[in-house]
């Protein structure tokens, strides 16, 4: 376990969130408010979030549970009087704006389409809100951030040549999405090298854990089971990801955030040790034990992946990370359960599957 490394170096923090209302921003600003920072979030809601679901436009059949989800990040920042700006990020002068009025010392960039499949359908949606608020966001930054923290994501190595990659691996991203993130830590590179603008990019990997409607594996498994409805696997199972609770990812920021050996450097920020799918499955069965699972061929720009080192997170800024999946899908399911939108459902069988 972390403790409570760190945590007393934060206090008094000015730390703006750029695109913090989402799945890992609001998990991390609530986490960052409990450590004593000062944090301001920007974000439009606009993105995967509130308004999506909001819209009568949007039919998707898990539209009034995301409604209930993102209703619930809002209310946990509002509870912690956490400051929330709802601003679209690619409007420089009122991004501009809020940044001189909010004074942070510390920008975290999370801004983003944080799907490589819709990235891959609408390339130009995704561009506008990734590439776009980044550069607005280091602009805004330069002249008056003493640290600028981006997430990327593990998907720029493309596929891993290896069972591990490090941060020296060669980065040969597949699709928008990737091509996108890694693009984006070539900017951050290039603003330090013209400004002196210090950085810290961190690659995260296979996220998992409360309040995300971003669709991921996990997720949708988990809700699948809870309805009652078969889980659909792409490939034949054996596919390895390195699965990361986001507690795990947020604790490391946190030593990002609390270490100078962090400054200028890139990251893996994951759980250090990768899972197949296979195994997902085998973990969810153990509470689910009637759920079903079918299998597809996998999608051609999805990337072969596997474990992300994290030892030079260890070295230098003491990342120690403690939620290995048979540890942390369990308490997400858990969470899941709590919500009680969940109606009993018979399988096939009679069997009670979901509550």
């Amino acid at each position: 376990m972390q403790g409570n490394r760190g945590l007393s170096d934060l206090e008094g923090r000015r730390i703006a969130l750029i695109g913090g209302a989402g799945f890992i921003g609001h998990n991390l600003a609530l986490m960052l408010h409990a450590c004593g920072a000062k944090v301001a979030i920007i974000d439009s809601l606009g993105v995967n979030n509130m308004l999506t679901f909001q819209s009568t436009d949007n039919h998707s059949p898990d539209r009034e549970l995301y409604l209930d989800i993102t209703h619930q990040r809002l209310n946990l920042l509002r509870e912690k009087a956490i400051e929330l700006y709802v601003q679209d990020a690619r409007d420089y002068l009122a991004l501009a704006k809020l940044m001189k009025k909010a004074a942070p010392d510390t920008f975290i960039h999370l801004a983003a389409v944080a799907h490589a499949g819709k990235s891959n359908k609408d390339p130009y949606t995704t561009f506008d809100h990734s590439l776009r608020t980044l550069e607005n966001a280091l602009d805004c930054a330069r002249s008056r951030c003493q640290h600028f923290i981006y997430f990327s994501s593990s998907m720029v190595y493309g596929d891993f040549t290896g069972a591990s990659v490090t941060e020296e691996s060669p980065c040969e991203p597949l699709g928008i999405y990737g091509a996108l993130k890694y693009a984006g830590e070539k900017i951050v590179i290039a603003y330090n090298q013209v400004f002196d603008l210090p950085y810290t990019i961190v690659r995260p990997s296979a996220l998992y854990g409360e309040r995300c409607v971003s669709r991921r594996v996990s997720q949708i498994f988990i809700e699948n089971a809870l309805r009652g409805d078969d889980i659909t696997v792409q490939g034949d199972g054996s596919d390895r990801l390195d699965f990361t609770y986001i507690q795990d990812l947020c604790h490391g920021i946190i030593q990002v955030l609390a270490r100078k050996q962090a400054l200028n450097q890139i990251f893996n920020l994951t759980y250090g040790e990768s899972c197949s799918v296979a195994q997902l499955v085998g973990i969810l069965k153990q509470e689910f034990p009637n759920i079903r699972a079918h299998y597809q061929e996998r999608d051609r720009l999805m990337p072969k992946r596997g474990t992300l080192n994290v030892d030079k997170a260890r070295e230098l800024i003491d990342y120690r990370p403690s939620w290995p999946l048979e540890r942390g899908l369990p308490k997400y399911i858990e969470w899941y359960r709590s919500l009680n939108m969940w109606q009993p459902v018979e399988d096939r069988d009679g069997m009670v599957v979901s509550r």
